[in-house]
């Protein structure tokens, strides 16, 4: 390829002197590469005068092919090192407990049989914890809730949001039950940074449960409820192959979340980060 760029830069520069001098060689190496191309094309491209060079007809023929040459080679050669950086990645993500057990494992087992050697590192936190950590940049991207500011958001999916309580509950018979009948009960709030859906819903309604435990893992509410300690909302997703004994219940009025990508700035993400964020849009993102 090195005689074609020569040409190129010889041609663009007017001399094959200055061409040397930006390309890094002699001006005979130079010289001598233009030469090379020539025989292998078997026609002379440049004439060359004490006034300069100037291309001959066939060197005008030739040298669209050879720009074009030259230019696929250029996206050739950063295809090539984008692969590498895709190749040798780590990609940090910010993710809740939901999305952490139900769409992270599958997402990562497909994307690594497209790209096997890419490294992952998950930071599990409440909503607010991952924003800041998309702002920071401690994570590349990360799954959020819609009300995020400051950031790059693309909803994903919704999901509903479920009463959850002991299967000897009174309301456990009932088909569907309403916010306010569950406001009896002691409360268990699943910590989820300064937006939490269910809290926001409750108070649009004037609303006050008896919150009496405040905790960050959704599993312990999950066994707390189990022991008959009170009642919660939880996300359905959560509760997908749930290992405890309890009940859920759609309540009304619905409380839905949207469970949203957010990234900072997606153009000086790692190359593996860009191509996993694209991975889960395709696979996620509602129409």
């Amino acid at each position: 390829m090195n005689s074609y760029y020569a040409f190129i830069k010889t041609i663009e520069t007017g001399s094959f002197t200055k061409a040397a001098e930006e390309l890094g060689y002699t001006q005979s190496a130079i010289s001598q590469m233009v030469h090379s191309l020539e025989e292998e094309l078997s026609t002379t491209l440049i004439l060359r005068s004490r006034k300069g060079i100037t291309l001959t007809p066939d060197g005008e023929e030739f040298l669209p092919y050879i720009r074009k040459i030259c230019n696929s080679h250029r996206e050739l050669t950063e295809k090539h090192k984008e692969m590498e950086g895709l190749q040798s990645g780590l990609i940090r993500i910010g993710t809740f407990s939901s999305v952490t057990c139900h769409w992270i494992p599958g997402l990562i087992k497909d994307f690594k049989e497209l790209y096997p050697t890419v490294h992952f590192e998950l930071h599990q936190g409440n909503y607010t914890e991952i924003s800041n950590w998309i702002k920071e940049g401690s994570v590349d991207f990360g799954f959020v809730n819609s009300n995020v500011s400051d950031l790059t958001t693309i909803p994903l999916q919704k999901d509903e949001m479920v009463a959850v309580m002991p299967v000897n509950h009174p309301l456990a018979s009932s088909t569907v039950v309403s916010l306010e009948g569950l406001l009896k009960d002691p409360y268990i709030l699943l910590d989820e940074g300064v937006i939490h859906e269910p809290l926001m819903i409750f108070k649009q309604y004037n609303f006050e449960p008896d919150t009496q435990f405040r905790v960050y893992d959704p599993y312990a509410i999950m066994s707390m409820i189990e022991q008959g300690l009170g009642i919660s909302i939880l996300p359905k997703l959560l509760l997908h192959k749930c290992p405890y004994n309890i009940v859920t219940k759609s309540i009304s009025p619905s409380i839905i979340r949207t469970i949203t990508l957010a990234y900072k700035d997606k153009r000086v993400l790692p190359i593996a980060s860009r191509y996993f964020i694209d991975f889960i849009i395709e696979r996620y993102r509602e129409i």
